[in-house]
């Protein structure tokens, strides 16, 4: 069976790990358990990318507490939070605190782990979209000034000849420039430059 993806569970009652464990390895899931949210804590440099899913209500550090440092720290795992019948405030202050989502003991198997899938498939959506906007703005930023300017006129919607006469040069240089705007940004229209733009920041939608 192919793995979907790493979960951390972290409880500190023993047969709530195990049947976890059973649950979530036959759904096609890597898991590692902790007893507790200080041993997770402590391993944690160590791990990869994968959904933490957490009891609310465990001794020494519980689940609000982890949402907290794990905040602190900006860290992209996404954290479900399990909780017990009357723990519904506490659910809520999770959710503030970061958590995608909490589900009731006991819960349903399957809703565990579509919770869990859509936990991972979402923080993966979520870190391949940063990593584009990075790579977007290394393109904007390998851009020369004249380049830029050439870009910025473009995205506003000017021809060739505004830019050429806003900036005191030919339109067959702006040619070039522009030429060179749409390597650099691998753009292969117009249409293409602006969303880019968009999604680097230096235009407005």
């Amino acid at each position: 069976m192919s793995h979907k993806g790493p979960v951390y569970v972290i409880d500190d009652d023993p047969a709530m790990r195990d049947s976890l464990e059973f649950l979530l390895n036959s759904a096609g899931f890597e898991v590692r358990l902790f007893e507790n949210a200080e041993a997770f804590l402590d391993a944690r440099p160590g791990l990869g990318f994968g959904c933490v899913v957490s009891d609310v209500r465990m001794p020494g550090i519980d689940g609000i507490d982890l949402l907290r440092r794990l905040k602190t720290d900006a860290s992209p795992l996404p954290v479900i939070i399990m909780t017990g019948h009357g723990d519904i405030p506490l659910a809520v202050e999770a959710i503030k605190l970061g958590a995608l989502d909490f589900v009731e003991k006991p819960f349903e198997d399957e809703r565990l782990v579509g919770t869990i899938e859509d936990a991972l498939q979402q923080r993966q959506d979520d870190l391949k979209t940063h990593a584009l906007s990075a790579d977007i703005a290394a393109r904007i930023a390998s851009l020369s000034q004249r380049e830029r300017q050439v870009m910025d006129g473009l995205v506003a919607g000017l021809s060739n000849k505004l830019i050429a006469h806003e900036h005191n040069i030919s339109p067959r240089t702006i040619e070039v420039y522009r030429a060179n705007v749409m390597t650099k940004m691998q753009a292969h229209s117009l249409s293409e430059l602006i969303r880019l733009a968009l999604r680097g920041g230096i235009l407005d939608d």
